[in-house]
């Protein structure tokens, strides 16, 4: 696996040749709900709250991202946790929770920002049971077995709750992914300067690659050294409660300068 940059475009990357999760892509993105609730979380957090893109397009770089870092961590050798407990059949099933938590992981925020991986998981389960539903021909056992580990992977984007599978590490992970600039600059045109736009500002872009001695490095590239808050605040507390942080290296290039290994410290 090459170095890929973390994007709106990833997604489609890892959606393809994988029937499952077109189907499911398709029927999750026509869903007139979900669709609503990606719409609202922009209103409540970036139009009221001035807070960084929580809506659509967050949603697709998560998704990339979240399955990009999940791919390579089985290809490493890491056992999905679904797979383990049998809570799926297969490594496309595994694949699917990933997809559908980081879709659906910032929908709370449609309610208020304030509790929304909590109202989130809640809002999912209707969506979730349409969408298996239309995907698996009915509910049954386990269609709700994947809507709980899909809700649990939402849940678990908070930063004080710890992931209990490996799926939710990598949505946790991927939602920390997305800080380059152009998440902040909708709430910086409406006047929001705050160290959080600055240094989101500051991100030019993402990069996931085969780390030196774990099976994952992201890399962080800026133009200047307040990038590091951005990292510090957003990615690596959400890395710290992830359960797949043993697996990850994490550099900050500030710049011209070799980047500089910030995880493991």
């Amino acid at each position: 696996m090459g170095g890929v940059v973390v994007s709106p475009e990833l997604v489609k990357v890892k959606l393809r040749g994988d029937q499952l999760l077109e189907r499911a892509w398709k029927i999750a993105m026509s869903d007139h709900e979900l669709r609503a609730l990606l719409r609202m979380s922009n209103v409540m957090a970036v139009k009221r709250l001035h807070y960084n893109d929580h809506g659509p397009v967050h949603a697709t770089i998560v998704a990339g991202a979240a399955l990009e870092i999940f791919d390579r961590l089985v290809e490493a050798g890491v056992e999905p946790t679904t797979l383990r407990d049998g809570t799926v059949d297969n490594l496309s099933e595994a694949r699917l929770v990933v997809l559908l938590g980081a879709l659906m992981h910032d929908i709370g925020n449609s309610v208020h920002r304030h509790n929304h991986e909590l109202a989130g998981a809640l809002l999912a389960a209707p969506i979730l049971d349409r969408i298996l539903e239309k995907l698996y021909g009915g509910l049954n056992e386990k269609t709700y077995q994947i809507r709980q580990e899909v809700m649990h992977a939402i849940y678990a984007t908070a930063y004080d709750v710890q992931c209990l599978s490996v799926e939710a590490g990598a949505v946790k992970v991927g939602d920390g992914l997305d800080i380059a600039e152009g998440r902040a600059r909708i709430p910086y045109k409406l006047g929001k300067i705050d160290i959080h736009a600055v240094s989101a500002l500051s991100v030019k872009r993402v990069e996931i690659s085969e780390g030196r001695e774990r099976p994952i490095s992201i890399t962080i590239h800026t133009n200047d050294y307040a990038g590091l808050f951005q990292v510090e605040e957003v990615l690596l507390k959400k890395i710290a409660t992830s359960s797949i942080g043993d697996y990850l290296e994490v550099y900050l290039g500030v710049g011209d300068e070799p980047p500089l290994r910030i995880h493991p410290s």
